[in-house]
């Protein structure tokens, strides 16, 4: 699962709110990032990404992966050519990494400090 474009951060508190319905009693969103349409949510307990579907983005897929799930995780940074960074996360027992892909408005170092907070508990 691949996406490509612009991605940036979203105030945790302000996805807490929108979010508000996915999370569980308690749940608190520790980070978030939005690339072109969809959003991944790093919250103290899984990692939730959202992923919305078709032309309006009215049908939406919601993905939970809980952090126990993540069997490792890779960053691949940007380079002088190739602008953009790159996250793979493998879930257990399946071999082909979900890929989200990140332009230099996002700190790759960041998001692999956040996984490596919840993943390495």
């Amino acid at each position: 699962m691949a996406l490509f474009g612009n991605a940036h951060t979203v105030d945790p508190m302000k996805a807490q709110n929108e979010y508000a319905r996915l999370l569980g009693h308690g749940e608190q969103v520790h980070a978030a990032y939005t690339l072109i349409r969809d959003t991944m949510l790093f919250t103290d307990r899984r990692l939730i990404m959202i992923d919305k579907q078709g032309l309006t983005g009215k049908k939406v897929e919601y993905h939970s992966i809980p952090y126990r799930s993540i069997s490792h995780f890779a960053v691949e940074t940007a380079g002088h050519f190739d602008l953009d960074a790159e996250l793979k996360i493998w879930i257990s027992s399946n071999t082909v990494p979900m890929q989200k892909t990140f332009t230099k408005g996002v700190d790759i170092y960041e998001v692999q400090a956040i996984l490596t907070q919840f993943v390495a508990r």
